[in-house]
């Protein structure tokens, strides 16, 4: 992947850096504050922007917004010390495509990268949680879904909610990788989402999903 990072430390850019690029990537750009990288975002046409939050200028969630705006094809993952959960709600609203620590550990790092190649967010399942949980306790008008999930979809849903990638649900359920592609397909069409995260978001809103019930 071609990767601009923002972040106003430079040390911390320096390791990043060279994690990414021992991992096969290319590091086409790195800047230190908001308003910069959503210059080189629209300069450079990065596949993955890495965005810290706290920078000088623009902070990350208002560049954030802006390079989605201008570029919706380009993932943004938010890479950060905020544990903030108004921060993580904000990403997500924004339409971050991950959101992770800075203390997380080189290997999780590089493998949340390797899952978001996958079409899968970046973020670990205590993220995707917490995420998941203020969502239901938000009080904003339920979507209304283009049409009802089978049994089936609503409980694969489930499985996403727990963090399983589309191959472990493969596994858990005995049936083909390709199976569980089509049926969130369907999911996210029947939903109008872009994604598996806001597919599970969605059918949360509109009661289609409760995290309290058993999936059983």
């Amino acid at each position: 992947m071609r990767i601009l990072i923002a972040d106003d430390h430079a040390l911390f850019c320096d390791g990043i850096i060279s994690l990414l690029e021992a991992a096969g990537h290319d590091v086409v750009g790195q800047v230190g504050d908001g308003r910069a990288a959503v210059e080189a975002a629209l300069h450079l046409h990065p596949d993955l922007v890495l965005l810290d939050i706290i920078m000088p200028r623009m902070n990350g969630l208002e560049a954030l917004r802006l390079i989605k705006a201008k570029l919706p094809k380009t993932k943004v993952v938010m890479l950060t010390v905020s544990n903030a959960d108004a921060d993580l709600y904000e990403a997500a609203k924004y339409g971050a495509d991950g959101y992770l620590q800075k203390d997380m550990s080189a290997a999780e790092f590089r493998e949340m990268l390797d899952g978001l190649q996958r079409g899968e967010a970046a973020m670990t399942r205590q993220t995707a949680t917490r995420l998941l949980k203020g969502f239901t306790n938000l009080s904003q008008q339920q979507p209304e879904p283009a049409d009802w999930l089978t049994q089936r979809e609503i409980e694969l849903l489930w499985w996403a909610a727990e963090g399983m990638s589309n191959k472990a649900i493969a596994q858990t359920l005995s049936v083909s990788e390709n199976t569980i592609k089509y049926h969130m397909k369907n999911i996210m069409q029947k939903l109008d989402a872009p994604n598996r995260t806001k597919a599970v978001t969605y059918a949360l809103r509109a009661g289609l999903l409760d995290l309290d019930a058993s999936s059983n």
